[in-house]
């Protein structure tokens, strides 16, 4: 089995003193750095998505839901977008950007990141240098591409964007756990049924 972590939004925006903020971000991006740095090894493949908006529509709004629509967040080039400080970024092998014009909430709607890039440096919109003519590079293609056949899901949040990409990895044919401990929700009231959802449609939950 070829094995990928994929990290999802560990992002300042939805962690303490961001716009849209997840109670426990913040630890969580300790957390998740203290895992990769004991247990990276186990995988072969490190990936992050990003929350990446430009204008995502309704998908912002001055009175937002908290379930179909947001205050402004992750702004694409703003210190809102960019990686948690305190998650450690070193081996981490790809980030694919999500949601530009529109919501966005799997990472299997990203597309991949220029590669000469540094996950917490500056960074371009999209996926491919200025004057390139191919095709973007989605999630699904950069792990068909090194043939990766199981996936871990970890980061914000758990009820959102960690339950999208986990839903869509599984339905994509990859043998998929999210693990819970490495997650946090938006509501904590949702995580429990969304929790159910993962292990009905067949994904792993690991605490």
């Amino acid at each position: 089995m070829t094995r990928a972590l994929i990290i999802v939004d560990v992002q300042n925006d939805f962690c303490e003193g961001g716009s849209l903020a997840v109670d426990g971000g913040a630890d969580l991006a300790s957390l998740l750095s203290d895992f990769i740095d004991e247990q990276g090894g186990e995988f072969d493949h490190i990936v992050a998505t990003q929350d990446w908006h430009i204008d995502p529509g309704a998908h912002f709004s001055q009175t937002p839901d908290f379930l179909h629509s947001w205050p402004v967040h992750c702004v694409a080039d703003s210190k809102g977008s960019r990686f948690h400080p305190d998650l450690d970024t070193e081996n981490v092998g790809a980030v694919f950007r999500k949601g530009q014009f529109e919501a966005a909430y799997s990472g299997f709607e990203g597309v991949l990141a220029p590669e000469d890039e540094v996950p917490t440096g500056e960074q371009k919109l999209g996926a491919l240098a200025e004057g390139s003519t191919e095709d973007p590079v989605t999630l699904d293609d950069w792990l068909r591409e090194r043939e990766v056949d199981e996936v871990a899901v970890v980061g914000l949040a758990t009820d959102f964007c960690v339950k999208a990409t986990a839903l869509d990895a599984v339905a994509a044919g990859y043998t998929t756990s999210v693990l819970v401990r490495y997650t946090r929700g938006v509501h904590p009231d949702g995580v429990e049924t969304t929790l159910e959802e993962l292990e009905e449609a067949g994904v792993e939950l690991v605490e």
